[in-house]
């Protein structure tokens, strides 16, 4: 994970007396009231798990530049060079670009339909059912 997605520490500067249970961190409940934007628990769900998932595909984007990046520069590596990799600041901005560009992508559709309840334009499959009705 890239330094601006890194949460916590850095996992080389902490030192470890026990072990950490990742299934019970990864399933421990956030305080409070869970956001409610659809109206609906099950697709409340989906939507979670979903942007769930674009972030660990936007975090595995961000590992695979650390890797072409570093490829490309020494020809091999290690695991050690990947977690040490730090991008200088060009590789900073292609990054930050990369992943506004994923998220535009991914976020199309649900952009799509909020501006289309903000216009009062109709949707094309009901303009076309009017044309043919004429």
């Amino acid at each position: 994970m890239g330094p601006c997605l890194r949460r916590g520490p850095d996992p080389s500067e902490v030192r470890m007396t026990e072990p950490v249970d990742w299934m019970t961190r990864a399933n421990a409940r956030a305080k409070g009231k869970r956001p409610d934007f659809l109206g609906d628990p099950d697709k409340e769900k989906m939507l979670s798990m979903l942007m769930a998932v674009i972030g660990e595909v936007s975090v595995m984007r961000e590992r695979m530049d650390t890797i072409e990046r570093l490829l490309d520069a020494r020809g091999t590596i290690s695991r050690a060079d990947i977690e040490g990799y730090r991008p200088d600041r060009e590789a900073g901005y292609e990054r930050a670009a990369m992943i506004r560009e994923y998220i535009a992508r991914v976020m199309r559709g649900p952009q799509q339909m909020m501006e289309a309840m903000q216009a009062d334009d109709k949707p094309v499959e009901e303009l076309s059912r009017e044309l043919k009705d004429l």
